[in-house]
């Protein structure tokens, strides 16, 4: 064994390829590492195994030992398995570098070209925790010694890529650097290989070598000729990247890291930072690692008002241009919300130097991804195979948000690998396309949630990595056309698509099938004949009898005489809005006149593709019989709730529940009035009879089509110009209110309040009172101007609802959001919680939300020694009233405290609960983003119907002399995109149930926070005003606690009654 101060040159130049930062620094330490040892650079796996037996002391012994560890796994087959394989690796990015390292310890000769000189982004990357152990695997700590020492796991990308620079040379592979590939050189006659088109003019033995195996790992905006990539678009999305100096001072060390806030759940930091710098941002991310490194999404608008875009331009590349770009107003911007969002504990903040020496802060567009449609191809010319394959960004670009670039770019480049030894081993063409592509349909699902828990285990098997694993679920059939015998098309591009979401479910194939089935739904009611989609709906009785057909109970047939037919049409669709989930098109007054036969149609399409299933039988149905209570439903009923709550807030008699949490938020100053518009009532008792315009819309006065049609309090708009008054941000359903004074609508965060209470100035837009079913809740019946005649059925009473008591399992469930129907029967009912209870389990999920429930000292012991992780525990109960704190419930407060203490006492259980507490909180990030990403998709791809729609709508209503057939195959085609149009409002509307959900775990969290600053406190110094002051953090508390249940109330409602109907008696 050598001393440490071996005067070895050999070990001198191991320790400067171990310590260089830089990238030519380790490319000159490794070259005189391998003149000292009289060997050549790029000689494969036989490289290693000289360098390790001649360089053997004990620097080098623990990581020969880590790489000797990965290259005895059976799967190399001891550096064998693909010794006749040349491959060219394209790109010296984290995958490329990590797909090198896999094929080099297969034993395939390997050459790595990269254009650049140097590594230089300083950008971090969040790590799944199988990244972490195969980093770790291959030596990480021996080269980086900070890997993955804080509260988060996350890497700069000059590390990681310095780190596997590293490995990649050890391991024998080939580098050349400064040289950009340009194309493929098909082999000019038999005999002869693939060769590749480089530049500038390389040196002769990289110019001839021919290879079998190309993967490309160049990025994004280069992908080889032959792949076909689909564009993801989505709503406009800038986000800003800025990297500081550290200098790693203690005051530097001790500020916390901000593993992601998101407005979608926490309005108020965001309100505050508006405030305070003038700065709208959508999020924000805070690493530290070799720099401060923030990234954050930051609205046009704001950018424009503050000078960092000089101009709007409708074309983003033009938008985010650097003849567009204010350098300087851009630096102001990212160092005044990195200074905010730190509280100034970085102290002066000054930029990093990118590439160029210039400040490292960008602004970059993500509004569109790319994804390639296929993950790899096989061209052959003159009888020479080559196998191309993709990895990295330019298979799949990221959504940075969600932090899944490394990690699925390692997961590809193992699967490319694996790829490459089932090609060494003879498969056919066909069988290795289909076994890849069959794992490239898995790598947009992958999430450490639903991978192998085990990632001690993961290699390049993927049956380790991947559970439920077919790797024939792509059949060599299916991929013909990625077997080429001639290069043939360049990369197609798809025109800015976006997945339209889940496919409609019972969309209406023509007009017949739908006048047929409205028929069979009204049969049998008296004095309702439908004979067509226009005037046999226009005395009303047809709606209410479908409306009664689907919700039974709420209003017999017989009342309806004598009714006007406006006022019966207005209360049926009402009632189609407010207990069917089924959002008007179309005004009262428009279905009496029967003057938009279309928008009729229309309507009505959304009935049957809704309760297309519904079981007909002559007269009206059971009672019994199922309602929808649909994603939209039950938003809608929250709408209104949060408007009642508005209104009794100032002072006016709206009637129903009064909610226990008011909604408010403060008004930010404008720099001009509001310009009026006419007063609108919040909930007027015939709002579709005064809503007689909806071929304007109420704020821009312009045409409305069909398509484009969103109707709120009764009156319809764009979707365009359905924005915030103030922000002009997009109203999404439950988040929005309308101001009674001057009629505009505001997101959440901007809702002007009059009267600012001050026992609720603490209260975050986010605290929303769920909506409870009552009679209240039910639309008003319409007025009945003479009594029933001789022999009418009496009005049947409201079903009474069972109260649903839920198994732990089965909350846990519903919480996920995931409803699926159980056949099982539900656990026995539990006893009711009284509050003591409650702010027990409330408090002891605040530890969960820490990563672990409250534990003995005892266990805290056995903690110490294993970290094992604890299933959180979820709430078993169903929620009582609010009752005043009692005495046990301040000695649990106190009991508590006196354990809270015990941290201090256990470091490292400590540390392991601000990790985990960090992981919750990107795992809260993470999906808020996803949501967000999705919802933006959704608006986009809202967009494109409405475009279609106008087209096909125009052409209908055209008085042209088209042929019959041309318009019922157009307005098939109308009633298809309605269909789409309606399937992505659900869909939109579930993500916002999700949004609640995240809005109340947010609340709940930050009452934690609070609440554990007073039980840390002594109670003999507490005084009375802290002593109230807790109470009311725990009040605030146990009611969020009750909102949640009541949000899973509601889910669970939904589920049942989205069940099928069991066989049994029918009344």
């Amino acid at each position: 064994m050598a001393s440490p101060t071996s005067t070895n040159p050999a070990h001198a130049h191991f320790e400067s390829v171990l310590q260089a930062q830089l990238c030519q620094d380790v490319l000159s330490s490794f070259q005189g590492l391998c003149r000292a040892l009289g060997l050549e650079p790029g000689g494969g796996l036989p490289q290693y195994h000289k360098i390790k037996a001649q360089l053997n002391y004990w620097s080098a012994k623990s990581l020969w030992a880590k790489l000797d560890k990965r290259a005895s796994q059976p799967v190399y087959q001891q550096g064998q398995a693909c010794t006749s394989t040349k491959c060219l690796v394209v790109g010296a990015g984290p995958c490329g570098l990590r797909a090198a390292v896999e094929l080099a310890m297969l034993g395939a000769r390997v050459v790595l070209v990269e254009k650049r000189t140097k590594f230089s982004r300083h950008n971090v990357l969040h790590l799944w925790p199988f990244t972490i152990h195969d980093l770790r695997a291959l030596g990480a700590k021996k080269f980086y010694g900070r890997f993955c020492t804080g509260s988060l796991d996350h890497i700069s990308i000059r590390q990681l890529q310095l780190l596997l620079l590293k490995v990649a040379l050890l391991l024998g592979v080939e580098i050349h650097w400064g040289v950009t590939f340009t194309g493929l050189q098909p082999p000019p006659r038999k005999g002869s290989g693939w060769r590749a088109q480089l530049q500038p003019s390389p040196p002769a033995q990289l110019a001839n070598y021919e290879f079998d195996v190309l993967i490309s790992a160049a990025g994004g905006k280069f992908v080889p000729e032959g792949f076909t990539v689909r564009e993801m678009r989505g709503k406009l999305a800038i986000g800003i990247t800025a990297n500081f100096v550290n200098r790693r001072t203690v005051e530097e060390t001790q500020v916390p890291e901000i593993s992601g806030v998101a407005r979608i759940y926490n309005q108020s930091f965001f309100q505050s930072l508006l405030k305070a710098t003038g700065i709208d941002l959508e999020n924000i991310v805070y690493y530290k690692d070799d720099t401060h490194y923030f990234v954050m999404t930051a609205k046009k608008q704001c950018l424009l008002r503050l000078g960092v875009l000089r101009q709007d331009w409708p074309e983003t590349d033009r938008l985010l241009g650097s003849a567009n770009v204010v350098p300087e107003a851009l630096q102001r911007f990212a160092r005044a919300a990195a200074d905010f969002a730190t509280h100034g504990k970085l102290g002066k903040l000054e930029f990093a130097q990118d590439a160029h020496g210039r400040p490292d802060v960008s602004a970059f567009d993500f509004t569109s991804m790319m994804r390639a449609e296929s993950s790899a191809r096989v061209q052959e010319k003159h009888g020479a195979r080559l196998l191309l394959g993709l990895v990295g960004d330019c298979l799949v670009e990221p959504f940075w948000p969600l932090g899944t670039g490394v990690a699925r770019g390692f997961l590809a480049a193992f699967d490319a690998a694996w790829m490459v030894k089932r090609w060494a081993e003879g498969a056919g063409p066909l069988e290795v396309l289909a076994e890849r592509e069959s794992l490239y349909q898995l790598l947009s699902q992958t999430s450490p949630e639903n991978m192998h828990r085990n990632v001690a285990q993961y290699g390049l098997d993927p049956a380790s990595r991947y559970p439920n694993l077919n790797l024939r679920a792509v059949t060599p059939s299916q991929v013909r056309d990625l077997y080429d015998v001639e290069a043939k098309e360049p990369v197609r591009r798809m025109s800015d698509k976006t997945d339209s979401g889940k496919p409609a479910t019972g969309s209406v194939a023509t007009q017949e099938e739908l006048l047929h089935w409205c028929q069979e739904q009204t049969a049998g009611y008296p004095g309702v004949h439908v004979t067509n989609l226009s005037s046999s709906w226009a005395d009303g009785l047809a709606l209410c009898a479908l409306v009664h057909r689907l919700r039974p109970g709420l209003l017999e047939p017989s009342e309806l005489q004598g009714v006007g037919a406006l006022e019966a049409t207005s209360w049926a669709l009402k009632m189609a809005e407010h207990e069917l989930g089924i959002t008007p098109v179309l005004s009262a007054q428009a279905m009496v006149a029967g003057n938009d036969p279309l928008g009729l149609i229309a309507y009505l399409s959304h009935f049957h593709s809704a309760f297309k299933s519904t079981p007909h039988n002559p007269g009206p149905v059971s009672q019994g019989s199922p309602g929808t209570a649909s994603a939209v439903l039950f938003l809608g009923k929250l709408q209104r709730t949060l408007q009642r709550t508005r209104v009794q807030g100032n002072g006016e008699d709206a009637g129903g529940k009064k909610p226990r949490v008011e909604v408010e938020a403060e008004t930010p100053s404008t720099e001009e009035p509001p310009v009026p518009e006419p007063d609108v009532p919040v909930t007027p008792a015939s709002q579709y009879q005064e809503a007689s315009a909806e071929d304007l819309c109420a704020l821009c006065g312009e045409h409305l089509y069909i398509l484009e049609r969103l109707c709120a309090n009764g009156r319809f708009f764009h979707r365009s110009c359905f924005r915030c008054h103030i922000c002009e941000a997009t109203l999404w359903p439950s988040g929005y209110g309308q101001h009674p004074g001057d009629g505009h609508f505001y997101c959440l965060q901007h809702l002007p309040q009059p009267g600012h209470k001050e026992d609720s100035s603490d209260r975050g837009p986010e605290s929303q009172d769920l909506p409870i079913h009552s009679e209240n809740n039910m639309p008003s019946r319409p007025s009945i101007p003479v009594a029933p005649q001789e022999g009418t059925s009496p009005v049947p009473s409201q079903p009474t609802r069972r109260l649903i008591r839920l198994s732990s399992p089965e909350r846990q469930r519903l919480s996920s959001l995931h409803l699926t129907p159980d056949p099982e029967m539900e656990a026995p009912p539990k006893p009711p919680r009284s509050c003591s209870v409650l702010a027990r389990q409330a408090l002891e999920g605040s530890f969960v939300g820490w990563g672990m429930p409250v534990q003995s000292p005892q266990v805290l012991v056995a903690v110490e020694k294993e970290e094992e992780e604890e299933s959180p525990c979820s709430s078993d109960e169903e929620a009582e009233e609010d009752v005043p704190l009692d005495s046990d419930t301040e000695q649990v407060l106190w009991n508590l405290a006196k354990n809270s203490g015990t941290m201090n006492s256990y470091p490292t259980w400590r540390r392991t609960l601000l990790r985990r507490a960090k992981e919750e909180e990107m795992k809260r990030f993470c999906k808020a983003q996803a949501i967000q990403r999705r919802q933006n998709e959704i608006e986009a791809a809202l967009r494109e119907l409405e475009a279609k729609g106008t087209e096909l709508e125009l052409a209908l209503r055209s008085r042209g002399s088209s042929p019959e057939q041309q318009k019922a195959l157009w307005l098939e085609q109308l009633l298809q995109l309605v269909q789409k149009k309606n399937s992505l409002v659900a869909e939109e509307a579930e993500l916002m149930i999700t949004v609640q959900e995240l809005n109340l775990e947010e609340k709940q969290w930050q009452l934690d926070q609070e609440l554990r600053t007073y039980m840390n406190q002594e109670e003999a110094l507490k005084t009375a005003a802290d002593q109230q002051a807790e109470d009311e953090v725990l009040r605030k508390l146990v009611d969020v606690v009750n909102q949640r249940d009541a949000l899973i109330r509601f889910q669970e409602e939904r589920r049942l009654s989205e069940l099928p109907s069991g066989p049994g008696p029918q009344g």
